[in-house]
């Protein structure tokens, strides 16, 4: 399989002609040049504005999604968890954020964004904080069913909250920014999580249970600022001048005129659209990997004969990477307008490396191979997440990344499960971690081939000709501005 995106794209390059016209000219009364530079300036504003925010809040979720790994080390002895016990548990919390990511993800699109968001921080937060009372295996299992209904919807929510301000041809960069939050939580969570460990017998309560009461409560102090925050597109965006307002209200307005004219709205008929269910196949893999890594890399770690503080700090290598490949390969998938080749590579390399792992002994080359997969694994997600867009549109696009969402994330249920029952049989986790991989690489190969067979519809405009020609279909139509 080739390094996708290095052969011509074919595309039209930023300043040459569209229909005769070249980017830039006068049309509307609007000056030359007026129209790329205004609006990638506001884009600029815009991604300073909302990305970091985004950014932080899904550094809180997945910290309390996967901080159970490093409770782990203290908990299993203390509650008397065995690997299978902790292995199913863990993945429980897939079984319900799978059963209600749909319907959470329509009642968004309902409600609006914004207040949705906050309700899924604020009850994902008295769950996460709730983990701290846990007292065996059933209410462990409880826990982490409860925690998985609340956050359900919260990633594909995110993902249909940045369709309502950045054009398609932005999104690549933009969703690679945003999960870096998946990284950060390994890079800063790994060490502060073995850090908060040592707070055991502190106040009468153990190290673990400080972990989760530390880490839960962010999200409930969150949930109120993205009331305050974040609006529901650019429209009501106080911090944007008039101008700005009305030029990527209008972008935007044109945009989704012209994907309603050839893209899906039915909610139901999305799905059960081949196309969505293959993507949701091939997220499963992806999905399978990353929690096989962050579930039971710490034990793994642990394994070594390190401290609970030095297993944080090598936990967090991984991630230190991840961090650097996911926003490199959104970037690089943008310039190239290519997105099942990329996708499709990385997921296929983070396989290959997961395999690797699991094939040596040395404790070095383990944590280098699995450094590698898990970069990739997260690399995958930017190019990934900006493909249902192209043949969804509206409430089907909400409900399309749902259910690509849900269906793939059982995959957070499936490979915890089966890692750690094999985990318990033969007291090694390798079997486990080489099945996901194999599956994982195969079902890339396939993903490839039908990337290939989509040929020119899985390419993207570059920002600049989307934004021309966006603003083109505003004047043509006579379109009025959305104040």
């Amino acid at each position: 399989m080739s390094v996708p995106g290095s052969e011509s794209t074919g595309g039209t390059a930023a300043g040459q002609a569209i229909g005769g016209q070249p980017i830039g000219a006068q049309r509307g009364g609007l000056p030359a040049g007026a129209v790329s530079g205004d609006v990638t300036q506001t884009m600029r504003r815009v991604t300073a504005r909302i990305v970091p925010f985004l950014l932080l809040c899904y550094f809180v979720a997945f910290l309390d999604r996967v901080n159970v790994s490093f409770a782990a080390l203290q908990m299993n002895r203390d509650l008397g968890l065995t690997p299978a016990v902790y292995g199913f548990g863990a993945g429980l919390f897939f079984v319900t954020y799978c059963f209600f990511e749909v319907p959470s993800n329509l009642l968004l699109y309902r409600f609006g964004a914004t207040r949705w968001l906050a309700r899924i921080m604020f009850t994902w937060g008295l769950f996460a904080t709730g983990m701290a009372f846990i007292v065996g295996p059933t209410s462990f299992y409880a826990m982490r069913l409860l925690l998985g209904a609340a956050e359900a919807g919260f990633f594909p929510g995110v993902l249909f909250f940045l369709t309502l301000w950045f054009p398609a041809a932005y999104r690549g960069r933009i969703i690679g920014l945003f999960m870096t939050g998946v990284a950060i939580s390994g890079l800063i969570g790994s060490p502060l999580s073995g850090l908060v460990l040592s707070l055991d017998r502190v106040a009468g309560l153990h190290g673990w249970q400080w972990l989760f009461i530390l880490e839960g409560a962010p999200a409930i102090l969150l949930a109120p600022a993205c009331l305050w925050y974040l609006h529901d597109g650019p429209a009501h965006a106080h911090w944007l001048s008039a101008p700005e307002r009305e030029q990527l209200t209008a972008t935007l307005a044109a945009e989704h005129r012209r994907n309603d004219a050839t893209r899906q709205h039915s909610v139901a008929l999305a799905l059960v659209n081949p196309r969505v269910l293959f993507l949701a196949a091939t997220y499963f893999t992806n999905v399978c990997m990353i929690n096989g890594i962050l579930f039971f890399l710490p034990l793994i770690i642990k394994g070594f004969g390190l401290s609970n503080v030095q297993t944080g700090v090598v936990a967090a290598i991984p991630s230190a990477f991840g961090l650097i490949a996911v926003i490199w390969w959104g970037r690089r998938s943008d310039a190239r307008r290519e997105r099942y080749g990329h996708a499709a590579f990385a997921n296929f390399l983070a396989g290959a490396a997961l395999l690797l792992s699991v094939l040596f002994t040395d404790p070095v080359t383990r944590i280098v191979m699995v450094t590698v997969a898990f970069s990739a694994t997260l690399a995958f997600t930017a190019p990934f997440w900006t493909i249902p867009p192209s043949f969804l549109s509206g409430a089907a696009s909400a409900g399309g990344y749902a259910a690509i969402s849900s269906l793939g994330v059982l995959g957070g249920f499936v490979a915890p499960t089966i890692i750690g029952y094999l985990g318990g049989v033969t007291g090694d986790f390798r079997s486990g971690l080489g099945g996901v991989a194999i599956l994982a690489m195969a079902m890339s190969v396939a993903f490839y081939l039908v990337g290939r067979r989509q040929g020119n519809q899985s390419r993207d405009q570059s920002p600049d000709q989307s934004l021309d020609q966006s603003v083109r279909l505003v004047d043509r139509t006579n379109a009025p501005m959305v104040r």
